[in-house]
């Protein structure tokens, strides 16, 4: 039998989704974290292989992360030695798709007043990615090297559970592929086993309600845009 009630929250946990660019510094507790992850772990996978591993970082062990990354970022040559192992973009873009990306960006900027010929604070903005947004807690997510395409499409579904998750406590998150860049750093840091390659990382705590860049909501297709009836 169908439950109203039930409909409502799961809806609202997904459509009150967002990517969260300012935290308050108030701790989220570590059994919070655990019950999140758990629940994350009902996310489907192939032969139930569960491809999933997760690094959560809080405190001492989050701000050295976030140092040494914001070193490199900081440093131009630095910067240009680093390389993703992935491609999480198209290496050819078009439309509608390039304008989407563009769309999203420059309405970013445009709530925090930075002008498209800042390239200064543009650098300062991208850079708090790797200081997970000022969030308390950080997390780091990796896959075993041998694992192919599918099971990456198993950790898109399990990443999503992450945020719904925290949606149903109340918190907020933001999905990070900016790590991928800097993952020989991350391996480093984290001690990371020659078998993992880093997938993204993921600010996680409650969302700043005075800042300004937390009123971006993207747009969504109507159904009618993606979507063919064959029947």
């Amino acid at each position: 039998m169908t439950d109203p009630a039930a409909i409502h929250a799961v809806d609202a946990a997904i459509t009150s989704r967002r990517a969260i660019r300012a935290f308050l510094p108030t701790p989220v507790a570590k059994e919070t974290i655990v019950e999140i992850l758990r629940v994350a772990t009902r996310a489907p996978s192939g032969t139930n292989t569960q491809p999933w591993k997760v690094h959560v970082l809080t405190g001492a062990a989050k701000e050295k992360l976030s140092a040494a990354i914001k070193a490199a970022y900081d440093d131009p040559a630095e910067r240009a030695a680093h390389r993703e192992e992935y491609d999480y973009y198209p290496t050819e873009w078009r439309s509608p798709y390039i304008d989407r990306r563009r769309k999203i960006g420059w309405d970013l900027y445009g709530l925090l007043g930075i002008a498209k010929t800042d390239r200064a604070r543009m650098h300062a903005q991208h850079g708090r990615n790797y200081a997970f947004f000022d969030a308390p807690v950080g997390l780091i997510f990796t896959i075993d090297r041998v694992m192919k395409q599918g099971s990456w499409l198993d950790y898109g579904m399990f990443l999503q559970n992450v945020m719904l998750a925290a949606r149903a406590r109340g918190l907020d998150t933001c999905p990070q592929a900016a790590f991928t860049q800097f993952h020989r750093i991350i391996a480093q840091q984290l001690g990371l086993g020659a078998d993992e390659m880093v997938v993204c990382g993921m600010s996680l705590g409650f969302a700043d309600p005075a800042a300004i860049e937390n009123t971006l909501v993207t747009e969504r297709d109507p159904v009618e845009a993606f979507a063919r009836f064959h029947g």
